[in-house]
């Protein structure tokens, strides 16, 4: 019988199962090994005699071997899910879904906003995101990374397909016993999408509003010109919502997504005048600017960071950076690199 719900610590969340969120409503955490996440929640919803999936987890037999175990905790198997719909293109919430779609059949929809990333994914043109570290001023960040790549080096665009479906922003997808309404978040990435089930108060929210850390920004196979006021712009478009309760791709169920929309536009209105104030003392670059700043929770030094998070970032930073350019408290010029002064 599958478990219901309650996280009493932090972590609780990861263990493994099938967790009755809301009647007909299970969250599944799937494991993400060797990844600081840890785990990505994939969320089944009971439609008629079979089910519906928000999400599928990473194509990795670990995740593959997890998904099929907590489905069996709630009577079924792989093959009983009738449709994945995907919050967003990254290969912890889509590849999983495009493996076993080559076995069970299964429909997979995403945002129509993914298609240019994945065009450019399944072109092969991943060099467009080393050039974002080339603009930040991240030259030697950018080298290590081109000099780290070789043969052996799992090719980005492994697991990834064209979905069955591009879902398109205000669509209503009808369910046996619920109404899932699309929902246009682009920020994360720039075709990210929420699923809203407003008749029991639920948000299926990806990456979108995580309750314990914010989402990157900035760094995507086909970056839009301003991603963070994009991200901005949605987090109010969710806080023009009733209040649902929130269900997230990463951490615990917690129950107003309107706080931490709060606590998340707060953060990056803080973040924006620590940006600023780094120009103004004397940073003119991205990586300048993103090493004058603490980063996770514990305000680490950039260079305690690792190169994966090093590159998260430059991103993140230029991504904020370009937000004061746009609201007039910045000036920015760009030959090669982009530096930034105070107006």
């Amino acid at each position: 019988m599958a478990s219901v719900d309650v996280a009493h610590g932090r972590h609780d969340w990861l263990r493994a199962g099938a967790f009755e969120v809301a009647p007909g409503v299970h969250r599944i955490p799937l494991p993400m090994p060797g990844d600081g996440l840890r785990a990505v929640n994939v969320y089944a919803i009971r439609d008629g005699d079979g089910l519906v999936l928000v999400d599928s987890g990473w194509a990795i037999p670990e995740a593959r071997a997890a998904l099929e175990t907590a489905l069996g905790e709630l009577g079924c198997g792989l093959g009983d899910v009738r449709r994945y719909l995907i919050t967003h293109l990254h290969r912890d919430h889509y590849t999983l879904g495009i493996e076993l779609r080559s076995t069970f059949g299964t429909p997979v929809a995403v945002g129509a906003g993914e298609r240019p990333s994945l065009e450019v994914l399944l072109a092969g043109t991943h060099d467009q995101q080393l050039s974002q570290l080339d603009r930040g001023g991240a030259t030697e960040l950018a080298e290590l990374i081109r000099s780290a790549k070789g043969p052996e080096t799992e090719r980005p665009e492994e697991g990834f397909e064209h979905p069955d479906e591009w879902l398109e922003g205000g669509a209503e997808i009808e369910l046996t016993d619920r109404t899932l309404r699309v929902v246009d978040t682009p920020g994360h990435t720039r075709g990210h999408v929420v699923f809203v089930d407003e008749r029991n108060s639920l948000l299926f929210a990806g990456d979108h509003v995580l309750p314990h850390i914010t989402p990157s920004i900035g760094l995507e196979a086909a970056r839009t010109e301003l991603p963070l006021g994009d991200y901005l712009d949605s987090l109010r478009r969710v806080r023009e919502l009733p209040d649902l309760r929130l269900l997230p791709a990463h951490g615990p169920v917690t129950g107003s997504a309107h706080s931490r929309v709060d606590e998340l536009l707060a953060h990056h209105e803080d973040r924006l005048d620590r940006t600023e104030r780094a120009v103004r003392t004397g940073a003119a670059t991205a990586r300048e600017v993103a090493g004058e700043l603490g980063w996770t929770r514990r305000e680490r030094s950039f260079t305690d960071l690792d190169p994966f998070n090093q590159v998260l970032a430059v991103g993140e930073t230029a991504a904020h950076l370009d937000v004061l350019v746009a609201r007039d408290r910045l000036h920015r010029v760009v030959d090669g690199v982009a530096r930034y002064r105070a107006i």
